[in-house]
């Protein structure tokens, strides 16, 4: 009896002793892609049941989900924050629309695919290492890092929680485990996926993915911290064996070494959450957060036996207030840069802190997305550092240049004789202010233009660019007519051409908009006949109008697409004034065989408005609005006038062809767009619009122009639409409906992009 009871008080004097040493409990977090999400969900139940988490180790998105915790993130605030559009963005590799800069962007043109290649290494050119941008998700880890790691001194034992992530040395074939200097730059390299995310350089080594080489780090958690309990959250297993028709299971039966997803210590609790997604599918965070929390919800009696230390509410949340205060506002003074020359970071320079000024993150977040989507530059990597001296940040970035020569390949293919190819050229120089030499051609039935243009970005507190440009435009509306060429059928003779040149001076009024003032000249020449009754033997009319132009114009563009868009707006108010003389030749069927000259001036007001303004996953509604006011006169004759008149054509097909009832000097227009989207590459579009012409212009007996009284007539235009996105561009099946046309009804099968350069009064 007395010997059972002084055993009782051995035992009990050694739990009171083990629970006075204060237990240490280390989290091992595996990778698995989206499926670490599940992550979230392990720590939220071990926080709400009072499970103290003193050490974390993690790899890839384990590594990403540990770090979160370990610089101070609640399970809420991570749980808010995969959820929203900017996890998405950086996930998936998408600057945020807030941040993109409609201002860098070049006019939209018909390539599927560019080709970038470097003069400077006798034109190889290089495949890519990532399928999704790096610059979104290197910004975003350095943004929520550089605060938390600056208040540890740079040592990850001093965070809130002691951690360590694994990356992947591939040419040392061997794990790296990190644990001081730049923890953005640590988890970085532990995240960087083959041929998903490219990966980064670190004290001389390329780092890849730590899931190569050790996907569930419980070996480091053991060695580097040798914690008393260790709990597991494991999201994945080893890859099985390859399969023949499939490439992904073989490359990662070729990347990744096997990973025993085993503790291996005594005490030991793994916690496998049935989180079955696709390795970047990140649509359901919430189903995987979930996964995790009740994987850990069943498993907390057996983790509550083998923990029977707590932490209360209270107590962590007061560590981890201590550990957050000692952080200090990410404000960067100075900037060093590498990986560009001195005129280069000059231009770089400027773009980013102007004059020495003080830039918090937030300001500098929309001036580095800005630099980031310069055509000139292909990659930049930030690391910030706190410089105890200055008492700010200095940003360090490692800055690669794009190669110089891009080539553009696209155009369109249908089943009208409306078919074009389209090639496009770009040379690239980086100094102290940027460059870009551009040139196309577009050939086909239809249409055939080249154009030749420079652009020139100055760096300077008010940027700025100037553009000046070249273009050739040819419309054969004749020959790329599929109606049979029998008399007293349309459409008739119709050739346009123009050439025009310009100089642009372009300012930006916010990310999303811009102002830009033009002058130039432009000489049009338009062939026609003014009857449809002609023979091979008869000579056409030939109008020429040689001008002087110039335009003031404000344009906001956030639309998601350069054509068949489903989200975003485009408005765009443009002033022209126009000052030229027409000069009419008359051919061997006019009624009039007399050359006629006379001077042309007038002013035109032209708004847009293209507004999706409901957008969900199944159902889009847009609205469009279009209106021409002018004081613009008649040509010579009818055709002249229509000719030269502005049109409206809100759909693309409607740009392939000449319609007579929807031109006029003065106009309103507008209409209403539906979209159903099957997927996220398939939309069917419902779109119906009214013209409505102030006064409608026509033929009178002696083939001049006349006007119809205000108001007196209206047009309506129609098109059903079901559209597939490809990676090289839009496919299309449409049913088309113009009122008043001789053909109301038209079906258009296309692929690729129905865009042209601008004509001279675009």
């Amino acid at each position: 009896m007395i010997k059972t009871l002084e055993k009782k008080f051995i035992l009990l004097l050694f739990i009171l002793c083990y629970s006075a040493h204060a237990q240490k409990v280390g989290l091992v977090l595996s990778g698995g892609g989206a499926s670490g999400l599940a992550h979230i969900g392990v720590i939220k139940s071990l926080e709400e049941n009072n499970v103290p988490i003193d050490y974390i180790t993690g790899t890839s998105m384990g590594a990403l989900i540990g770090c979160l915790y370990a610089i101070g993130y609640s399970p809420q605030q991570m749980e808010k924050f995969v959820k929203s559009d900017e996890f998405k963005s950086w996930a998936y590799g998408n600057i945020e629309d807030k941040y993109v800069y409609y201002f860098k962007k070049k006019e939209d043109n018909a390539s599927w695919i560019v080709f970038k290649l470097a003069l400077d290494s006798s034109l190889e050119t290089t495949l890519p290492t990532n399928l999704i941008s790096p610059v979104p998700i290197d910004f975003a880890i350095m943004e929520k890092t550089a605060g938390a790691i600056a208040a540890a001194n740079y040592n990850f034992d001093s965070l809130f929680v002691p951690f360590r992530c694994l990356a992947a040395d591939i040419d040392k074939k061997k794990p790296v485990v990190l644990k001081q200097g730049d923890l953005g730059e640590a988890v970085r390299a532990s995240l960087s996926y083959p041929f998903y995310l490219k990966p980064i350089m670190i004290d001389g080594k390329l780092l890849f993915d730590g899931g190569i080489y050790n996907n569930f780090p419980s070996d480091v958690m053991l060695n580097d911290f040798y914690p008393d309990i260790i709990i597991g959250s494991n999201v994945t297993n080893n890859a099985p064996p390859p399969q023949e028709d499939n490439l992904i299971s073989q490359l990662k039966t070729m990347l990744l070494n096997k990973t025993n997803y085993k503790i291996e210590c005594e005490n030991g609790i793994i916690i496998e959450p049935s989180a079955d997604v696709g390795l970047f599918d990140f649509s359901s965070p919430q189903s995987l957060i979930d996964s995790g929390y009740v994987a850990a919800q069943r498993k907390m009696s057996q983790i509550k036996e083998f923990i029977p230390r707590t932490i209360t509410p209270e107590e962590l949340n007061k560590k981890r207030a201590l550990f957050l205060k000692k952080e200090r506002p990410i404000e960067f003074k100075n900037i060093y840069i590498e990986g560009l020359n001195k005129q280069q970071s000059n231009y770089a320079r400027k773009l980013l802190i102007p004059k020495q000024e003080i830039v918090p993150i937030e300001q500098l977040k929309s001036r580095y997305f800005r630099l980031a989507e310069d055509d000139k530059i292909k990659d930049i990597f930030p690391k910030a550092r706190y410089n105890n001296q200055s008492g700010y940040y200095d940003l360090n970035l490692n800055i690669k240049k794009e190669k110089n020569l891009f080539l553009q390949v696209g155009g369109d293919f249908s089943n009208r004789p409306i078919s074009e190819g389209f090639i496009g050229a770009q040379y690239n120089h980086l100094g102290n202010s940027a460059i870009s030499i551009m040139g196309n051609t577009y050939f086909g039935k239809l249409y055939n233009s080249a154009q030749l243009a420079m652009r020139f970005d100055f760096p300077f507190k008010l940027l700025f660019y100037v553009e000046p440009s070249f273009t050739l435009n040819r419309m054969d509306f004749f020959n790329s007519s599929d109606a049979p060429l029998i008399l007293d059928t349309k459409p008739p003779y119709l050739i346009q051409e123009d050439q025009h040149g310009e100089i642009i001076i372009g300012v930006p009024t916010g990310k999303k908009s811009k102002i830009t003032v033009s002058a130039g000249f432009a000489d049009l020449t338009d062939q026609y006949y003014q009857t449809t009754k002609f023979s091979e033997k008869d000579t056409a009319d030939k109008t020429t109008f040689n001008s002087f132009t110039s335009c003031l114009s404000y344009e906001v563009n956030s639309l998601n697409r350069k054509q068949y868009a489903s989200e975003g707006i485009y408005t765009a108010i443009k002033l022209r004034y126009v000052n030229g003389e027409e000069y009419d030749q008359p051919g061997s069927t006019s009624l009039v065989r007399t050359p006629f000259q006379k001077d042309h001036q007038w002013f035109q007001l032209k708004a847009v408005h293209d507004d999706y303004f409901f957008t969900s996953r199944i159902y889009k509604a847009g609205v469009y609005f279009e209106g021409v006011l002018s004081d613009q006169d008649f040509f010579n004759n009818y055709t002249a006038s229509v000719l030269n008149a502005p049109a409206f054509q809100p759909i693309p097909e409607g740009k392939t062809l000449f319609q007579e009832s929807y031109r006029a000097y003065n106009y309103v227009a507008g209409g209403l767009k539906n979209i159903i989207s099957f997927g996220k590459n398939i939309d069917l579009r419902l779109e119906g619009y009214l013209f409505q012409p102030y006064q409608q212009i026509v033929q009178l007996p002696d083939l001049s122009a006349g006007y119809t009284p205000p108001f007196s007539q209206r047009y309506i235009i129609a098109t059903a639409a079901l559209v597939g996105h490809t990676p090289l561009g839009p496919i299309s099946f449409s049913v088309n409906y113009y009122d008043h046309e001789q053909t109301k009804y038209t079906f258009l099968f296309h692929f690729g992009y129905i865009l042209f350069n601008k004509s001279a009064f675009d």
